[in-house]
């Protein structure tokens, strides 16, 4: 849902970049319900999931961006939290071995954060509303919501990193 999201964001399609966007979020529920309901975890979609839901925040934000409807430096804040994830992850993989990243409570309320600031951006452009005021708020709580999940990540993942070099020595 990717390439449809952003051309509905682009093309100023903000209603049907908002019942894209919904669809996105709805499957991905459903995913995520089946596969635990039903045991169909895999190693592989245990990445491809959460990498499916980041290309398209980061998506939707950088098209937000684009139109000036979000300040670019959110974006580079949100693209440097996942930088650092994902540099960490392949540092600890390469260097101590395999691993399960489990998120963290911080960054399942980071994603929902995000989430409801790009909604709130698209129904405000679509439906013409004045909400700006809880724009804010939510460019606001997205700031906070990243910094302290990028800052968990690297403290829990850190320590994880420390007790394990211990343990390989």
């Amino acid at each position: 849902m990717v390439i449809p999201v952003v051309w509905a964001l682009l093309e100023d399609h903000f209603g049907l970049a908002m019942i894209l966007f919904a669809i996105a979020g709805a499957s991905d529920g459903l995913d995520g319900f089946l596969a635990k309901h039903y045991h169909w975890e895999s190693r592989l979609g245990s990445i491809l999931d959460p990498l499916a839901d980041k290309l398209l925040l980061v998506a939707s934000f950088a098209s937000l961006v684009w139109l000036e409807l979000l300040p670019t430096w959110l974006l580079w804040l949100v693209l440097g939290r996942d930088i650092v994830i994902v540099v960490g992850g392949l540092a600890y993989h390469y260097l101590l071995g395999q691993f399960t990243l489990l998120p963290l409570w911080s960054s399942k309320i980071n994603t929902l954060f995000q989430i409801l600031l790009v909604l709130g951006v698209i129904i405000e452009h679509y439906a013409g509303l004045a909400i700006s005021f809880w724009i804010d708020i939510g460019i606001w709580l997205v700031v906070a919501s990243v910094l302290i999940s990028g800052m968990e990540y690297v403290i829990v993942w850190g320590r994880k990193a420390w007790q394990q070099h211990k343990k390989n020595q």
